[in-house]
């Protein structure tokens, strides 16, 4: 499912600039990569399968499925992007600030699925679905970008302040905890000769 997902992130922009797919399809199209992301996470935990290396994958999945669909969504209807363009600047800068500080500190993506981007992914599935399909929900989509500058914003606030790598942390109160155990356990002394 996380492979399928990145792959329909390649052929969504695909369908929409160069064979001009019909909204449907398009809409469909958002629809099962975003149920695919609710029920890859399900399955896992159900099947006892879910590792940290499985939840990096799917933020790397979700991450080339959104880019992909905001490319379709470019390409269909800019005018309603550039009138937000600020607002989604805003977004991908701190998308960007987020990766590298993560690599920086921990050595790899951060990964933690938290409710509020939960549902980050409902309201852009939501948004874009009505601006494909119904050429509407413009609203929709500045809430979308806006509510997706807070999950980043809260993400960055975890991830400092976490001292070391963990996932699937779904709150800002979640990682005050997780700090304060971590913090509170006994430090390895370094055995010096």
């Amino acid at each position: 499912m996380v492979v399928s997902r990145a792959l329909l992130g390649v052929a969504i922009p695909l369908a929409a600039a160069r064979l001009r797919a019909p909204e449907a399809w398009l809409g469909a199209m958002i629809a099962v990569g975003f149920l695919s992301d609710i029920y890859d996470g399900v399955l896992a935990r159900r099947w006892g399968t879910a590792t940290a290396a499985l939840r990096i994958a799917d933020s790397a999945a979700d991450t080339v499925f959104y880019v992909g669909v905001l490319v379709a969504v470019v390409e269909r209807h800019w005018p309603v992007i550039h009138a937000r363009l600020w607002l989604l600047a805003v977004l991908l800068g701190l998308e960007a600030t987020r990766v590298v500080f993560d690599w920086v500190k921990f050595g790899r993506m951060a990964s933690y699925h938290s409710y509020a981007s939960k549902a980050w992914s409902a309201l852009l599935a939501l948004a874009t679905i009505a601006l494909l399909c119904f050429n509407g929900g413009f609203w929709l989509t500045t809430v979308a970008i806006a509510w997706g500058i807070m999950c980043d914003l809260e993400g960055l606030a975890m991830s400092a302040l976490l001292p070391q790598w963990t996932h699937d942390v779904k709150n800002l109160r979640r990682a005050l905890r997780i700090r304060r155990k971590m913090l509170a356990q006994p430090q390895p002394v370094a055995n010096s000769r």
